[in-house]
């Protein structure tokens, strides 16, 4: 026996319990519905992807290290930046960039820089290093970061040889280093 469903959307069907499937999945409602949002995402797709893509300031490199992530926030939050940048967190920061320790990840930072340069259009990259860094016990060994000065030349010689390389691969791109402490405080160092 053949049975037409009342539901204009629902197909023809020769089981009487498909048809209570039909009618719940494929009723006029949820035709709707469908409709409706299969319209929406359509709408929203060219700004999904205008939102990958356009005008950003700079690429934000800093560590993973937890202790760090909200002083960082609020460091680029204080320069105006929320929205307005990309961002790599890599242990180390630059040290995960230049130590030869970290030599696998060397490719990894630089592929995503030329994403970002690509798909953000951006013009600088600030790095945010910062003491009492494991990265940095790690790649150089527990006499560079024995005291406060060490700790720092440590750190001065990684953001330097992070900014050469920045400027052999990437000669128009501008670049901010420097060294935070565990209280958020900024120390540039260029």
């Amino acid at each position: 026996m053949e049975r037409q469903l009342g539901n204009p959307v629902s197909p023809r069907t020769t089981c009487t319990c498909c048809a209570a499937w039909f009618d719940t999945h494929f009723g006029r409602r949820r035709f709707l519905q469908v409709a409706a949002g299969s319209f929406t995402a359509a709408a929203l797709a060219p700004w999904h992807a205008f939102a990958a893509s356009g005008k950003y300031e700079a690429m934000v490199l800093s560590c993973i290290d937890p202790r760090f992530q909200e002083p960082v926030s609020k460091y680029t939050a204080g320069r105006h930046l929320t929205g307005k940048y990309s961002q790599l967190t890599i242990a180390g920061a630059s040290i995960g960039v230049v130590a030869p320790a970290f030599q696998d990840w060397h490719k990894t930072f630089w592929d995503n820089l030329g994403a970002s340069i690509q798909l953000h259009s951006i013009d600088k990259v600030i790095v945010l290093n910062h003491r009492d860094c494991g990265a940095a016990k790690l790649a150089y060994g527990e006499a560079a970061v024995a005291d406060s000065a060490a700790e720092t030349k440590t750190h001065r010689d990684a953001l330097a040889e992070f900014r050469k390389q920045l400027a052999d691969r990437h000669p128009k791109l501008g670049v901010e280093t420097g060294l935070m402490a565990l209280d958020g405080t900024f120390e540039v160092m260029s």
